[in-house]
């Protein structure tokens, strides 16, 4: 597929360096040559150096056979006027855009054919909101991803000293959850992958990945690991968009403080949020937290601009006795650092929950959902089954007659309203929705190809 992307910043080189993998043809637009130079040392691409919504450029970028153009310049008007003049002039046939502002977003006549031509809009902070909404929503988790309009959930987590399962077998795990199944779709041992099969045992520190029903998760979560209590209280360190969204999504149900250093961010959301507590002061002040019974709370969520600020400030809050802490980080050297030293329990990447949404419409295949894992080396797919056994690889046959790639694996499969636990006997139909679990995402191509339905099918 022929690609423009607008926009060579953190989140334009995350698709670029996804797609470029997958035999895509990449073009990049961006006014900064330092940045466009150090994309085409580190990427097979080509790099337009300009402003990315001028037709010239464009034009010189290939605009006239381009098939999808992302816009993800750091300017929501930019993104958005490149996508008209796309549309306008070179009918490219689909147009995602990057729009962070509220006041936009919260005016969906401006988004049309006849109006703003954008096919899909992508909000970050959408994203990561949601993405934070249902770790809190599951205590324990590390990570929570929806499928087939919420009715399968992916869920990771770590497995504990004393879990239930620890030092047992995985087939152990169907047979204590009668009416209530479940798959592990994966593995990670101080973090190499483990191919999940009936004999494999689970250890504790074993980061684990398993499909379920929506309505099954908690049962199957107590499996692997201790109950915990149902989050009460809640510190927000930031203002700003994400920590807008959150405190209002979480105070009818959630005892909410929100911490913003700057005085008029702080005035603001305390008119807009009248059930959140709102301080002005520095969520890294020891003293503040101290004084707001930091010991006390069960979730301390860092989403301010300054992601040193959000790493030492949930460090702190971590120290001081906050029950779990998440960070919002941009650079992945400080994710895998974080992560690594163990202070901070779960590091949000804005790009990765961001990149998942554009590959959705991307694959050259029926896709409803993709889900990017693992700091982007793994993913998660939600495919649907098309054609007949003539014209399809997949669909009339078992699971285990699939020639799957190695490291992939079918967790679940949607059929209308039943959800299926993928097992080895297990046969796909047509329109069947398939999440597939790829340990390793260069396989991507390969299950592409073999979800692609042939000539045959009408």
């Amino acid at each position: 597929m022929k690609i423009l992307i607008l926009g060579a910043g953190q989140v334009g080189f995350s698709v670029a360096q996804q797609l470029a993998g997958e035999a895509n043809d990449i073009t990049v637009i961006d006014r900064n040559t330092k940045l466009l130079a150090e994309m085409q040392d580190r990427l097979d691409i080509r790099t337009v150096h300009g402003h990315a919504a001028n037709p010239e450029v464009l034009r010189q970028a290939g605009a006239e056979d381009t098939e999808l153009v992302v816009a993800v310049t750091n300017s929501d008007e930019t993104n958005m006027v490149a996508c008209q003049v796309m549309y306008t002039l070179f009918r490219t046939p689909t147009r995602i855009a990057r729009v962070r502002s509220v006041e936009y977003l919260q005016e969906p006549g401006l988004f049309s054919p006849s109006a703003l031509p954008i096919d899909v809009l992508i909000s970050p902070e959408q994203i990561v909101s949601d993405y934070i909404l249902r770790v809190i929503e599951h205590p324990g988790a590390l990570q929570v991803l929806d499928f087939a309009e919420g009715k399968v959930r992916l869920v990771g987590l770590r497995a504990y000293y004393g879990g239930p399962l620890v030092s047992h077998q995985l087939r152990e795990l169907r047979q204590r959850m009668k009416g209530a199944d479940a798959r592990v779709a994966a593995i990670y041992r101080k973090g190499r992958a483990i191919k999940p099969e009936g004999e494999t045992v689970i250890e504790a520190e074993d980061e684990v990945f398993f499909i379920a029903a929506s309505r099954n998760i908690r049962r199957v979560m107590s499996e692997l690991r201790r109950s915990e209590k149902t989050y009460r209280r809640i510190i927000i360190a930031g203002g700003g968009n994400i920590g807008m969204r959150l405190a209002r999504a979480l105070q009818d149900n959630y005892r909410v403080k929100v911490i913003e250093r700057e005085q008029k961010i702080a005035q603001r959301v305390s008119e807009r949020l009248t059930q959140t507590i709102v301080l002005h002061g520095d969520a890294a002040d020891g003293d503040l937290l101290l004084e707001e019974n930091i010991e006390n709370t069960d979730v301390f969520i860092a989403v301010t601009n300054d992601e040193e600020a959000n790493i030492l400030s949930a460090m702190l809050a971590k120290r001081l006795g906050a029950r779990k802490v998440m960070s919002l980080i941009n650079r992945p050297a400080y994710v895998d650092l974080v992560e690594d030293t163990g202070q901070i329990d779960i590091a949000i990447s804005p790009q990765q929950a961001t990149i998942g949404s554009l590959l959705t419409h991307v694959r050259q295949v029926d896709v409803s959902a993709v889900h990017s894992l693992r700091k982007g080396a793994a993913e998660a797919i939600e495919a649907v089954a098309h054609g007949d056994s003539n014209s399809s690889r997949v669909v009339g046959r078992r699971i285990d007659e699939l020639h799957l790639p190695e490291g992939v694996s079918i967790g679940a499969i949607v059929r209308g309203e039943e959800v299926i636990i993928a097992h080895h006997d297990t046969r796909i139909e047509a329109e069947d929705h398939v999440i597939l679990f790829l340990v390793n995402k260069s396989k991507v191509n390969e299950v592409v190809r073999l979800f692609q339905v042939g000539i045959t099918f009408v």
